[in-house]
């Protein structure tokens, strides 16, 4: 069981070829992904592979959004037993619904699927995208950009 114990709700213990060499060449990785109640798994892509998640406990919403110029927001529920698939390098995420912890495996079609955070890589990046550009790009204030980052 992975930590959920931090401000987001959830943990995940991938087995990418980082994790077990074996994995070199072979083109799949997995990982599993537990979630506190109303846990979330935040927006993120995988820029090297589509991933395909079956729930094993609990309820959780999923979604992803389609690329340029649609941008369209596709989501369900699913179940235990439930399974889904993220196509490759799109933003997707996954929230636990309810009351009660929930568990999905996560497969991936690359050895090394690379994990890119959104908001991480936004408000988190080293050195700092300056507050000026965010603020534009989010149409909002240095203020609350300075206050994002402070999370980060």
């Amino acid at each position: 069981m992975a930590n959920t114990s931090n401000s987001l709700g959830f943990g995940v213990k991938p087995v990418t070829v980082t994790q077990l060499a074996g994995l070199n060449t072979l083109g799949i990785s997995m990982a599993r992904i537990d979630y506190a109640p109303w846990g979330i798994n935040p927006p993120h892509t995988h820029p090297r592979a589509t991933e395909i998640l079956t729930v094993l406990e609990g309820s959780l919403e999923v979604g992803f959004v389609t690329s340029n110029i649609e941008n369209r927001h596709i989501s369900k529920v699913l179940h235990k037993g439930d399974v889904f698939v993220f196509p490759v390098n799109l933003v997707h995420y996954q929230r636990n619904v309810a009351n009660t912890n929930a568990v999905a495996i996560v497969a991936l079609s690359s050895q090394n699927p690379g994990v890119i955070p959104i908001a991480n890589v936004v408000f988190g990046s080293n050195p700092d995208i300056s507050n000026d550009v965010l603020a534009k790009a989010f149409q909002t204030s240095d203020d609350v950009i300075s206050n994002i980052r402070f999370n980060f």
